[in-house]
């Protein structure tokens, strides 16, 4: 549901995605379609055991040693990683791209092995053994806390990779003299993959003709992986360094940091001359790629009679993994579920503990979301825990509880400062569509022959997304990376046609289309003679790419300077050559018009400045090339948000959670083109209801990892996914170009808990508390059977 738009207004029209046609006819060209004469392709050793002592690695006498590289010849050449914030109490600790003497998870890298063909490598790789003295493991970070055992890492007195607590507003309230109740519930979030389709890859190699080391690769920020590879590669200047991304076949976060492999890769290229090539498989996605999430969240609500929340207290342990991974750190998800637990309601006295763990796992990093669905989903299950208390609406308890449109701007108790927003419009909106939209819920026992088989429930969920924020809220959060502007260069050609080049980095989010767009409305250049292009650090302004849900703002902005200014240098262009005023000067389509009724096209100005300077004033400088920096006014970001409503059927019998209905209710300001963001919410609402149902990365006891293949860990299907709807809200925001906020996470952050709170109510004659993720069928049927026995025993 999306508001008409007029003809000629370019940002609002849901285009077709220009970038479609050329993948659909299989042109795409992704790091594995890459390759060099003589390249030599690279497999990874990698550990077997989730903690122990690296004593060496058994290699037969048959391979040529030169093949197999450990740390003894990659450590000369590089510097490890270390992910840090630069936080008081932060306990950082060093990444080997190679193992040293010790191994801290399944699947951490202990040799690079080389061969003409990676079945060849990997050949070698099966015939190689570590010998590895193995350790106790870390698995639990809600236990490490409480009791903590031995560092895993050396110098550190603790597993807490840093502990953050802060307190705000009346203190008194928590000490429960105010005569309020008080509400705690535990829940958990399951840790999990992002699973894009394309995995991590790198090409490396030495041009010939430059000296420039090149690197191939799949990744979501080359400007500044080319900076990070200059800082950890011995002996080459960051401007001998070249970084080009071809496609991406999707992120979603986990190929924003900085990894071990793609440097290996890079060291032993510069080292030997030769090529070489590394591509992920999944298995080594399961294990080597971050993973995200995995929360543990004990929350306390204090409220009065009427439903007014008055205060929240959070505690949030985060499993980080075995490392800090840079730039995002292992506190990433417990920072961001603290700093966002409040959402959207008006709740002045908060509390909270958030810490982030080191554990004998894959390290975590940035998933889409960010710590936002598990604080979305403990917040909105409290809502409704405190609505079921008092018996009342779930709806009618958020709209008492959310901050009103007359609020905004609105500094929350945390710190964060909403720019606009109409939450209790959106509210309505949800809970409108499904009154009007949705059939009534069947009877109890309705859907099939058996009586009392299935039960049916809907919940709602509402969340906050912040987005595009810039230098004020990176500094606040102690990184030492701040991603406070974007770049747009835009040269225009003696055929009229633009090209712009940016430094955001799009892996499916559509950027070719929506930045062409926002371009086009300010020149008035047709959408279908703009191209935009990226990826390659040798021709793009320097960006900072493509994370946060910052490109639509950010990079956006970056283009509607570069556009305005490549505007005005035309219209002076075109005043001079037309003789006239360039205010009495009209713009219509793709040229200027004099009042007389002579014109000049982009065409002919951009002929003229370069190629017929006779005609060009001195005053002017020759080209039609101008580069636009954009760094927003106000710093905190934008704030897009959402109600999630679902309705699920349960299926008593078999524990099995089926979705029948969902709608989102969002309002993410002015909307560039409505078939990519509904392409977005559709995706995000897709891999939240994956949360909520279906994904889990399982460990044994000994740090095994239980999911290495899609056969063991499942994704969502068409089967799980309903239908999707969709209303859209605009409260545009006052803080950027055309009142655009970034969206690109929210899909997958309402999810869980409108999933989980409708199953509450499904499930509300048996009292069963939805307290973690994913519902699985087994555990619904265990809650069941206890609340059937607990009944039967009452009566």
């Amino acid at each position: 549901m999306t508001a008409a738009v007029p003809a000629d207004q370019v940002i609002g029209q849901a285009l077709p995605r220009l970038e479609d046609a050329r993948h659909l006819a299989g042109r795409s060209s992704f790091v594995a379609d890459a390759t060099m004469p003589g390249c030599v392709e690279v497999a990874f050793l990698r550990s077997p055991v989730a903690h122990g002592r690296l004593l060496g690695i058994d290699v037969p006498a048959w391979i040529d040693r030169s093949q197999v590289w450990s740390a003894a010849e990659i450590a000369p050449l590089t510097v490890p990683i270390v992910g840090r914030l630069l936080r008081e109490g932060f306990n950082a600790a060093p990444m080997p791209l190679l193992a040293t003497d010790r191994v801290r998870y399944v699947g951490e890298a202990i040799a690079a092995v080389t061969a003409p063909t990676r079945a060849a490598a990997e050949d070698i790789v099966e015939e190689l053994t570590p010998d590895i003295d193995a350790l106790p493991v870390v698995l639990d970070a809600w236990r490490e806390v409480q009791q903590g055992s031995a560092p895993i890492h050396a110098g550190l007195s603790s597993n807490v990779i840093m502990r953050t607590a802060r307190q705000f507003g009346d203190a008194a309230v928590f000490e429960g003299s105010q005569g309020l109740r008080k509400l705690t519930r535990r829940f958990s979030m399951a840790r999990l993959l992002a699973s894009p389709l394309e995995g991590r890859g790198c090409l490396a190699y030495v041009d010939q003709a430059t000296g420039e080391l090149v690197l191939r690769v799949s990744h979501q920020r080359p400007h500044l992986l080319r900076s990070f590879v200059a800082e950890h590669l011995v002996g080459i200047a960051e401007s001998d360094i070249r970084v080009i991304v071809p496609d991406v076949g999707g992120g979603f976060g986990t190929k924003s940091n900085l990894y071990p492999e793609e440097l290996v890769v890079a060291a032993m290229a510069l080292k030997t001359g030769r090529p070489h090539r590394w591509i992920e498989d999944r298995y080594e996605h399961f294990v080597a790629s971050n993973h995200s999430r995995e929360h543990e969240h004990e929350i306390s609500a204090w409220f009065d009679d009427s439903g007014r929340i008055h205060a929240i207290d959070a505690k949030i342990v985060v499993d980080g993994g075995a490392y800090s991974a840079k730039t995002s750190t292992g506190t990433i998800e417990a920072n961001m579920a603290a700093t966002v637990m409040l959402g959207p309601y008006d709740i002045r006295n908060y509390r909270f503990e958030a810490i982030g763990v080191y554990t004998n796992k894959t390290p975590v990093g940035p998933f889409r979301g960010v710590g936002r669905p598990a604080a979305c989903f403990a917040m909105e299950r409290i809502i409704d825990e405190v609505a079921l208390t008092l018996g009342r609406d779930p709806i009618e308890l958020r709209r008492l509880n959310a901050i009103s449109a007359d609020r905004f701007p609105y500094r929350t108790a945390a710190g964060q400062l909403y720019d606009s927003g109409n939450y209790d419009q959106a509210l309505c909106a949800a809970r409108d569509f499904v009154g009007e939209h949705w059939p009534p819920a069947p009877a109890d026992g309705a859907a099939g022959t058996d009586t009392g088989r299935y039960r049916f429930g809907i919940g709602y969920a509402m969340y906050v997304e912040q987005a595009a924020h810039g230098a004020e809220e990176w500094h606040r959060r102690g990184s030492p990376t701040i991603y406070g502007h974007e770049a747009a260069r835009a040269s225009l050609s003696f055929d009229g046609t633009l090209v712009i080049e940016v430094g955001t980095l799009s892996h499916g989010q559509g950027h070719f289309t929506s930045l062409a767009q926002i371009a086009a409305q300010i020149t008035g250049i047709d959408v279908g003679s703009i191209r935009i292009r990226q990826g390659d650090t040798s021709r793009a302004p320097y960006g900072m790419g493509s994370v946060a849900s910052r490109s639509i703002v950010m990079g956006g902005g970056a283009v509607a300077v570069a556009a305005r200014a490549l505007l005005e240098k035309a219209r002076r262009i075109a005043g001079a050559a037309l003789d006239c005023e360039t205010s009495a000067l009209m713009r219509i389509g793709d040229a200027f018009h004099a009042p007389d009724g002579r014109s000049i096209s982009y065409g002919a100005i951009a002929r003229l400045s370069l190629v017929e300077l006779q005609r060009l004033p001195r005053d002017i400088d020759p080209g039609m090339t101008v580069e636009g920096v954009y760094r927003p006014a106000v710093e905190t970001g934008t704030f897009s948000y959402g109600v999630h409503a679902a309705r699920v059927c349960v299926d008593l019998r078999t524990g099995l959670v089926k979705l029948t209905h969902y709608v989102v209710a969002e309002d993410c300001g002015t909307l560039v083109n409505p078939l990519i963001v509904d392409g977005q919410i559709r995706g995000g609402v897709a891999q939240g209801i994956g949360q909520a149902l279906l994904e889990q990365m399982r460990y044994s006891d000994q740090g095994q990892p239980l999911c290495v293949t899609f056969g063991d860990y499942a994704l969502p299907s068409p089967i799980e996914v309903p239908r999707i709807d969709i209303v859209h809200l605009c409260t545009p925001s006052p803080i950027s170009e055309f009142g655009i906020k970034g969206m690109g996470e929210g899909g997958c952050v309402g999810p869980p808990a409108a999933i989980a709170n409708a199953v509450r109510q499904a499930l509300r004659q048996f009292d069963i508390d939805i307290d973690r993720t994913p519902i699985s069928p087994d555990d619904l049927l265990a809650r069941i059977s206890d609340a059937r026995a607990r009944s039967s025993t009452s009566s």
